[in-house]
């Protein structure tokens, strides 16, 4: 049974950094692409960052690049996002989430079923 559990999440104020980890189990970790995705009150869920099963494809979110970080360790079953200069707008709930196969083919999030329980992010400005 696919197991993804969020850490590390919290407040920060603008500007900020925070890291957020993602421990999977119940899946061969190193064979799935992995993402994260977040959900924002009164909003519809959001594409965040993915990253192949072999962690040298990484995309991004328009709205994250150049920002935000995803890396993966595959001995250890976890990966996490870096988040770097946070803004009010990254405000949401994170959700990591697992991909169908080892490439990352789409950043529609109803495509990631199997997701964590989620971890809240509060930015203030």
């Amino acid at each position: 049974q696919v197991q993804l559990v969020e850490s590390g999440g919290g407040s920060v104020q603008s500007g900020g950094s925070l890291r957020l980890s993602c421990a999977a189990s119940g899946f061969i970790f190193g064979q799935y692409c992995m993402t994260w995705v977040r959900q924002a009150p009164g909003k519809t869920v959001e594409f965040v960052a993915s990253i192949n099963s072999g962690g040298w494809i990484l995309s991004y979110g328009s709205s994250v690049k150049d920002r935000f970080t995803i890396d993966r360790d595959n001995a250890k079953n976890t990966f996490t996002l870096e988040m770097n200069n946070v803004k009010t707008e990254d405000t949401a709930v994170y959700y990591c989430a697992k991909g169908l196969g080892s490439c990352c083919t789409t950043d529609d999030p109803a495509d990631y079923g199997d997701r964590g329980r989620g971890t809240q992010v509060t930015v203030s400005s």
